[in-house]
């Protein structure tokens, strides 16, 4: 079996993982607010954490591996775009919910075991308030209730490395007279008669963020699982307080095994902010004609441990390099479910090295061994989907005539090398590469064809007048 390591955030060593029961690998994603589209910084988890998934799949078997990530559908943000628009909550977080699905499966991301609703786990989170407030780790005030980190102060902050004195003085904490420390975080609130409420033993209420997940993930998961993941922006303090919760409710239990953290997405070498003009959502991209498989590609040409930078220069680069590999896998016949590369499955084994996996599909191209690179391709995400091209050609969004005349081309050029009028297959390359067409020769053992790379936008007409 695989030996896969992975760097835990608590304890900042890269491990070797050991599940807690290799029949059950049990990992945890927290998910998006739904109340707006999904931004580009949002989607590098999503991907980074899918291709996790892909290899716990292959090492332990696909029926042995439970992915759960939440949806956090109450929220004040929610709360606030209900106010501002009128429409009902349950309409934007339905509608911001299939557009994160639409988004995130766009970008080849598989759906994950469970997608618990926070709304669907009230009750579950008022036991787990009120096991708190009975263990002395919990109190209510003034319609509220908040979990007492001078309880846990001991251990809190192991997670992000500092001390609840530190955290005082440097963190930005709600200023409220019931608190008893500045640092106690809100377990529970009121709720306004024109905002969404539940029942509870401290009256009509909403749950605060962090017990939300505490309580999904012991729901579904159990009081102790293998792996926790997010961005680095949750370590602290929604993490944090996730593991004070719930190591507070089972002391027994160990909660997470494995903590991962994606760091920051920046573009073109600044952070994405919509004062800078340089925001923008997972949907602007693909409206824009970007293939959700060139987002992923660039999301993983970085490790996930490093911040990322998305440049155009970066995009250009991914796409051109899938339309030249997917070329290459193009003429493959349906040889059905391929097994990946070892050489790909060694470098994701070695924590996650994404940008290893991809430098392993930049040899298979070289070498032209079509079919591992069509296995690499797929274990990746990066396989080319119906919708982009044609069976012989490679074009994104491109008209079928025009992929059906550069296959043509394709066609004729290699019918002059075979006849040895390199001459003339020279100046049909040449002339074929200015209006952004690039034949290459494909090669499959013995066999050889071919093949019409379209990497520019070439008209129906521009290719006939090659003929």
């Amino acid at each position: 079996m695989t030996a896969i390591r992975l760097t835990n955030t608590m304890t900042h060593r890269k491990e070797v993982f050991a599940p807690l029961d290799p029949a059950n690998v049990r990992m945890y994603l927290c998910g998006p607010t739904v109340y707006d589209r999904a931004h580009l910084g949002n989607a590098r988890p999503v991907v980074v954490f899918d291709v996790l998934y892909r290899l716990l799949r292959h090492v332990y078997g696909p029926g042995h591996v439970t992915y759960v990530r939440n949806f956090t559908d109450v929220d004040d943000k929610i709360i606030a775009k209900a106010a501002a628009t009128g429409r009902p909550i349950g309409d934007i977080t339905e509608e911001t919910i299939g557009w994160y699905h639409a988004d995130m499966d766009a970008l080849g991301a598989l759906r994950p075991t469970h997608e618990p609703r926070a709304t669907d786990y009230i009750p579950q989170m008022v036991a787990m308030i009120e096991e708190l407030i009975a263990r002395g780790h919990a109190y209510a005030a003034e319609g509220h209730v908040l979990f007492a980190v001078d309880s846990w102060r001991e251990h809190y902050g192991a997670l992000s490395g500092r001390s609840v004195d530190d955290m005082i003085a440097g963190a930005r904490v709600e200023v409220a007279p019931y608190k008893r420390n500045p640092m106690d975080f809100v377990l529970w609130k009121p709720s306004a008669d024109d905002q969404p409420g539940w029942d509870s033993p401290w009256g009509k209420g909403r749950p605060g963020w962090h017990i939300e997940c505490s309580a999904m993930s012991d729901a579904l998961l159990g009081s102790s699982f293998d792996i926790h993941a997010g961005g680095i922006d949750l370590q602290f303090p929604h993490h944090e307080n996730e593991i004070a919760q719930s190591m507070c409710v089972h002391p027994e239990a160990s909660f997470a095994q494995v903590w991962m953290h994606n760091e920051m997405l920046q573009v073109e070498g600044k952070k994405m902010s919509k004062s800078l003009g340089n925001f923008f959502t997972v949907r602007d991209l693909l409206d824009k004609g970007v293939p959700g498989e060139v987002i992923r590609f660039v999301l993983l040409g970085t490790h996930y441990s490093k911040p990322m930078d998305w440049t155009e220069k970066k995009r250009e680069e991914a796409e051109a390099t899938l339309r030249k590999w997917w070329a290459l896998t193009a003429s493959l016949d349906d040889v059905g479910p391929l097994a990946p590369p070892k050489k790909l499955i060694d470098a994701l084994a070695n924590d996650l090295n994404t940008a290893g996996a991809i430098a392993v599909l930049h040899e298979l191209a070289g070498s032209v061994k079509a079919l591992e690179l069509a296995a690499g391709l797929e274990f990746l995400g990066l396989e080319e989907t119906p919708s982009l091209g044609a069976v012989g050609s490679f074009g994104l969004g491109v008209d079928t005539a025009v992929l059906e005349a550069a296959n043509a081309l394709a066609r004729r050029w290699m019918a002059l090398r075979e006849a040895k009028d390199f001459s003339a297959a020279d100046s049909l390359k040449v002339r074929a590469a200015e209006i952004g067409v690039e034949l290459t020769v494909l090669r499959e053992g013995k066999v050889q064809s071919g093949n019409a790379a379209v990497l520019g936008r070439p008209s129906l007409a521009q290719l006939e007048a090659l003929k």
